[in-house]
Formats: C-alpha cells, sequence, structure tokens
C-alpha cells in the first residue's frame, strides 16, 4: 500500500518539476506592448478580423497563433497570486493598451471591409458564452501557467492554450458590432472576453499558491479584501455563463427531440410531414409542422401529439400548417381539374417567355459577332498581299476612367510590306464597314 501512495505521489509531484524564478522571470518579460508586440499585435488582429470575415477558422488558427495577448492576463495573475501590486498595476496598464489597440484596429478593419457575409457563423459564434467556454477558459489557463512553469519547455502548450482559448475572435467581434452598430455583437463578445480573461487569472492564481511561489507582500487582511472581491466578480461572470449554458442545452435538445418526432411521423394516415422548422428564439420554442396530402384526420393529429409530449414537446408548441391539404380538400371535380389546366398554362407561357428571351440573347450574340471570312475575302481582293485576317472584339479603358469604349483589333498576316498609307486606309475601312469607331490595325508581314 506504501509502495501504491508513493507511486501515486510520484505521480501528480509537480514541485521537482518546477521552476519558480525563472517562471516569474518569464511571464514578467512578456507582459510589456512595446515596440514590435504592438505592431504583432495589429497584424495578429487584422488577419484575426478578416478570418471572422471570411468565416474561415483556418485563418482565425493562425491569427491567434501569432497573437502575444496572454502575457498581461498571466502576469496579472501571477501579480495577483504572490501579492506583487506592482506587477499587476503593470499587467493592467498593458492588458487595457492591448484591449484597446485589438478593438480599434478591428473596427477600422470592419468598417472600410466591403464584404458582408449573409450567415457570419464565427462572428455570431463569438456572442453568446455559456459554462463550456469558462471550462475552457479555466483548464486553457492551468495548462498556461503550469507550461510557464515547468523546468523542461514544451513547444505545443502554449501554441495550443491560445487557440484553445480564443481570446483575439472575442475582441475582434466587438470590432465587428462597434462598425456595425449592433450591442449583440459588442456585449456577447466582450462578455466572452471577460470570461477568458478572467478565469485564465483565475488558474494562474490558483496554481501560482499551489506551487507556491514566494510572495512579496505578507498583508493578510489584504489578501481576504482581494479573495472576496475575487469571489464576488467571478459569481457575477459565472452565473449568466451558466443560465447560457442551460438555455444551449435545452435549445438543442428540442431541436433533436423536434427532429426524432418528425422522423418517426412522416406519414400521418392520408397526409404526410413534407417539411418542418424548429425556432428556440421564441419563448417557448416552437415547431411548425408543414403537410401535404388530405386533411389530417383527428386520430392522427391526436396520435403525433402524443408522441410529441413523451418526447417532451408540449402540444402548445407545435403549430400545424395544412394549407395545401385545406385548398386541395375544398376543390371541387371541375375546380380541380381547372386549376390543374391554369397551373399548366401557367408554366408553358412561363417557357415561351424564357425562350423568347434566350433567343434574343443568341440574335444579340449573332450580331456581335465579326464576319472575319468575308472581310478577308473584301480586304484580299482590294490587297492582294493580305492572306489571313485575324479580328478581335474588346473594351479600351484609358487610365482614371470607370468606363471604357468598344475597340476591334484587326492583325493581317501579309507576304508582302503594306505601306502606312495603305494600313491607315484599312483602318478607316473597317470603321465604316463593321460601324465601329476605334479600330487598330496590326500588320506583320511573312516572308513566303
Amino acid at each position: 500500500m506504501n509502495r501504491v501512495s508513493y507511486f501515486f505521489r510520484s505521480l501528480v509531484n509537480m514541485k521537482d518539476h518546477v521552476d519558480v524564478e525563472a517562471a516569474i522571470q518569464r511571464i514578467r518579460s512578456g507582459i510589456a506592448f512595446r515596440g514590435p508586440n504592438v505592431f504583432i499585435l495589429f497584424c495578429a488582429i487584422i488577419i484575426a478580423a478578416v478570418g471572422l470575415n471570411l468565416n474561415s477558422i483556418p485563418v482565425i488558427i493562425g491569427a491567434m497563433l501569432i497573437s502575444p495577448v496572454m502575457g498581461p492576463i498571466l502576469g496579472f495573475g501571477l501579480g495577483v497570486g504572490i501579492n506583487d501590486t506592482s506587477l499587476v498595476k503593470d499587467s493592467f496598464k498593458n492588458f487595457v493598451v492591448m484591449v484597446v489597440i485589438s478593438i480599434l484596429a478591428s473596427t477600422l478593419f470592419y468598417l472600410i471591409s466591403p464584404l458582408q457575409l449573409e450567415q457570419q457563423t464565427e462572428l455570431l459564434a463569438r456572442t453568446n458564452p455559456t459554462l463550456y467556454d469558462v471550462l475552457i477558459a479555466l483548464f486553457g489557463g492551468f495548462a498556461g501557467i503550469l507550461e510557464n512553469s515547468r523546468k523542461e519547455k514544451g513547444g505545443t502548450v502554449i501554441p495550443g492554450v491560445a487557440i484553445a482559448t480564443a481570446l483575439m475572435p472575442p475582441l475582434c467581434t466587438v470590432g465587428y458590432g462597434i462598425a456595425h452598430l449592433a450591442p449583440k455583437f459588442i456585449l456577447g463578445a466582450f462578455y466572452l472576453f471577460l470570461i477568458n480573461s478572467v478565469f485564465i487569472t483565475l488558474a494562474t492564481v490558483v496554481t501560482v499558491k499551489y506551487l507556491r511561489f514566494p510572495k512579496l507582500d505578507e498583508d493578510d487582511a489584504r489578501s481576504k479584501r482581494s479573495a472576496h472581491w475575487s469571489a464576488v466578480i467571478l459569481l457575477a461572470l459565472l452565473v449568466p455563463s451558466v443560465l447560457s449554458g442551460i438555455q444551449m442545452i435545452q435549445d438543442n435538445n428540442f431541436a433533436r427531440s423536434a427532429e426524432r418526432l418528425v422522423q418517426q411521423n412522416k406519414n400521418l394516415g392520408k397526409s404526410y410531414i413534407y417539411d418542418y422548422k424548429t425556432d428556440v428564439e421564441s419563448k417557448p420554442q416552437t415547431i411548425d409542422i408543414y403537410l401535404a396530402g388530405e386533411k389530417l384526420e383527428a386520430s392522427e393529429r391526436e396520435r403525433l401529439l402524443r408522441d410529441a409530449e413523451e418526447a417532451g414537446i408540449t402540444r402548445s408548441q407545435i403549430i400545424f400548417h395544412e394549407d395545401a391539404a385545406y385548398q386541395f380538400e375544398k376543390m371541387t371535380e371541375s375546380e380541380l381539374i381547372q386549376s390543374i389546366i391554369d397551373g399548366h398554362n401557367r408554366q408553358v407561357e412561363e417557357l415561351e417567355g424564357r425562350v423568347t428571351e434566350l433567343s434574343g440573347e443568341v440574335q444579340q450574340y449573332k450580331n456581335r459577332q465579326l464576319p472575319v471570312t468575308l472581310l478577308t475575302r473584301e480586304l484580299a481582293a482590294q490587297y492582294p498581299g493580305i492572306r489571313q485576317v485575324t479580328l478581335t472584339r474588346g473594351e479600351r479603358v484609358e487610365a482614371g476612367s470607370e468606363s471604357g469604349r468598344e475597340t476591334v483589333v484587326a492583325i493581317l498576316q501579309c507576304d508582302r510590306t503594306v505601306k502606312e498609307a495603305d494600313r491607315l486606309r484599312i483602318r478607316d475601312w473597317l470603321k465604316v464597314r463593321l460601324g465601329v469607331e476605334d479600330v487598330e490595325v496590326i500588320v506583320n508581314t511573312v516572308k513566303k
């Protein structure tokens, strides 16, 4: 038993693998945002903003690997853990500088960016933090401070923490919200950033105290006050995220129950469900069920509602849409036949209109085609040295102009030299012949 206990203690022992002095020095050196760090942060923010704007996860990950934002947060946690007031102030000052630079840079980018995606899922993902984000930040913070503290340095822990805790994307999302005056993006994303920062700090403080980093100030009264206020802040941040996490679980469970209900009840007598839609934003959540076929029988409706209740969905949460079924049920046989004929006639009219439209496009294309064969014969008759003519239609755009004018380039393959006067006469003739004001004639003399 003693051997097992010894093995377990040696397995979880960290003090023999930690270099406290080196850790303190390493964290202190990574706090300041000066010189290259400022420009690196700016570049990382722009990359992250582009990635969020494009919904590109690899680009976002790359920005998080580049960013140096973890330094002030670890420094703040270290300062609180060892009661170093000057380190806390210095870390907080640099933390504020980092936040301001990040928000200003991302706001500027989104103000000038012309790209607006319809579904900006990566931006929206940063607006609704939950308890899971708290757990990621907390355990990411533990990993980050342990990596900075151990003697043997690894190569993947810090980059992994930077990716997992995701400090950059929320700040970019705040910039997006400011640029587009969207409070949901501003408040939700900044709350996520605060959660990440605070719980990384908490993990740092806990680890520093557990590893018994040397304290600079042994003022127990101040330590108790700090612990008290820290608990209040953590609770204030934790409660909304817990509520959000519970709501997310409820929404997910409702969506899964709705999908299972529809799959098990596709056919309802002479009616069938051809589509459904869940709305988790409404209170309470609802499921819209779209029916086709004949009117839903009362017995089948009741069976579906009983199955829904067994799945945890109340009767009031189900909305039936039977417009098509009612319409066909109320029609007489002659009305139904007439509706089919009318629908067929409308389809024929639409097809005829489309055929006419396509015919016009084909004719327009034909009109734009250049009569190369005919022009070659006509020019060869006037100038026997011409053997081949190549015509190309294009557009000439002058520098500084937003629009151009139509131009035709004629390349003449000749077996004898064409005089400049003849080239100009050919150009003028082509202008009249083709009805184009801008014609360029290029002569290539080919030896026999």
